[in-house]
């Protein structure tokens, strides 16, 4: 048994240890891999009142995809090194269950990428074998010949066929599937070096503000295949978005700081990068 000064001076130690961890985590800066500028926030929301609540949140880029693209547009425009633009093969409301099947969208997609601003395809919607769709074969070739990554909000079998249409395409998996738990997550991710994943709207990975197990183990064994994000597709997650990120941090920061860090901005910096 420790002296009784040897306990208490651990007991403090620890304590710092942890208050240290946790003033880090506050001050950790954030990548949000998931933002919506559609046409249901342009009244509320100007181009310089979102960049003021990435401001107030710390968030230091984020990844913008629109319906239409004029949004992820103005946005880039007033803050361009800020903003990560990422094309939407939607040119309007509606047409989130039908694109797979449209060949107009390959000319929609060709014509906006003559603007060599993007560095992403999606966010896009697929589900289970829509994802052999001919279009989508298409735009994963598109992606392909753009240096550009694929953003699907889509279940485990139209991401397992999406990141092997096309060798090497980069697929960014939103919301970890929504609904896949950290086992199947973890088999897809070890199963493409292709697959990477963001975590918008998955409460579960810290019910209460406490990072579970298993996730944290999974973001361990992987800590280079994960990012954050929020998803504000309706106007009302702009209203909660500095909440969104300070909840977060919390969780972040019960990570080992260098795994924090990759997850918040280092994955996506670097997701980003590898565009054209």
């Amino acid at each position: 048994m420790w002296p009784p000064l040897r306990r208490v001076a651990a007991v403090v130690g620890v304590a710092l240890l942890g208050a240290a961890a946790a003033s880090s985590a506050d001050e950790l800066p954030i990548v949000d891999t998931h933002l919506h500028y559609s046409a249901n926030s342009w009244q509320d929301y100007a181009p310089a009142a979102l960049l003021r609540l990435l401001d107030q949140a710390a968030v230091r880029r984020g990844f913008v995809s629109s319906t239409p693209d004029e949004g992820t547009v103005l946005l880039y425009e007033a803050a361009p090194e800020r903003i990560v633009p990422v094309l939407r093969p939607y040119r309007q409301a509606g047409e989130l269950s039908s694109w797979h099947q449209d060949p107009t969208v390959i000319q929609h997609l060709e014509q906006r990428l003559g603007r060599s601003i993007y560095r992403g395809i999606g966010e896009f919607h697929l589900a289970g074998s829509a994802a052999r769709s001919p279009i989508v074969k298409q735009v994963a070739e598109l992606a392909s010949r753009h240096g550009l990554f694929l953003h699907c909000h889509c279940d485990q079998e139209a991401a397992t066929i999406l990141v092997e249409l096309v060798p090497g395409v980069r697929v960014l998996w939103a919301h970890a599937g929504m609904s896949s738990g950290p086992d199947e997550v973890g088999r897809l991710v070890a199963a493409s070096p292709h697959l990477f994943v963001e975590l918008a709207l998955r409460s579960d990975v810290a019910p209460g503000g406490q990072l579970d197990p298993a996730w944290r183990d999974l973001f361990l064994r992987h800590p280079d295949r994960f990012m954050v994000g929020t998803d504000t597709w309706i106007p009302s997650r702009w209203v909660s978005y500095v909440g969104v990120q300070t909840d977060t941090r919390a969780w972040l920061g019960q990570l080992p700081p260098d795994v924090a860090r990759r997850l918040a901005t280092e994955n996506a910096e670097s997701l980003a990068r590898r565009g054209p």
